[in-house]
């Protein structure tokens, strides 16, 4: 007999997990050389990085 749960937070959190990961796969594969660049990665997981925190801004 199965039982019926609530979702939890927690499987919202893996399933944001799972489809930004998800993400990162799909733009590697599209990818022309053999890794992403890190600003390619804050691209696809659309992380706005002010320029103090990265020392390639310039």
């Amino acid at each position: 007999m199965a039982l019926l749960r609530t979702p939890t937070v927690q499987d919202h959190v893996a399933l944001a997990e799972i489809e930004l990961c998800g993400e990162l796969m799909i733009a590697a594969s599209a990818a022309d050389g053999e890794r992403l660049s890190p600003d390619r990665i804050d691209e696809v997981l659309k992380v706005r990085v002010e320029c103090g925190e990265r020392s390639s801004c310039r």
